[in-house]
């Protein structure tokens, strides 16, 4: 079984200003690549209110046009986290290991995968 090192970072921690959230998630990124982290899960949260609060969307507009530049792979959003979506299931198969991932079909739209 081919295994993948996973790295999780949650950005919501200590409730930051989103400037600062988005900030570390910069510099997250880039630490994983130095440490050649193949694999990122990001908590950012769903909101207080529950309908999707301002640091999920930031967090998940931001990765979408990270992907659309190239500066990732692919970014898989929570609610997609689960082994009937496409990319999901191509990157269990790739990396059996992330099968055994908490999260991995609960629908839970407060973290993000990214793949780097």
């Amino acid at each position: 079984m081919r295994s993948v090192k996973v790295k999780t970072v949650n950005l919501e921690e200590g409730l930051p200003p989103l400037p600062q959230a988005l900030s570390k998630l910069k510099s997250e990124l880039q630490r994983a690549r130095q440490d050649r982290i193949a694999v990122l899960k990001l908590i950012h949260g769903y909101g207080s209110s529950g309908v999707g609060g301002d640091l999920r969307i930031a967090v998940q507009a931001a990765l979408q046009q990270m992907a659309q530049r190239g500066e990732i792979q692919a970014c898989i959003v929570g609610e997609d986290w689960r082994k009937s979506d496409a990319r999901t299931w191509d990157l269990l198969k790739r990396f059996p290991s992330l099968k055994d991932d908490h999260d991995l079909g609960r629908g839970n739209k407060g973290i993000a995968i990214v793949i780097l």
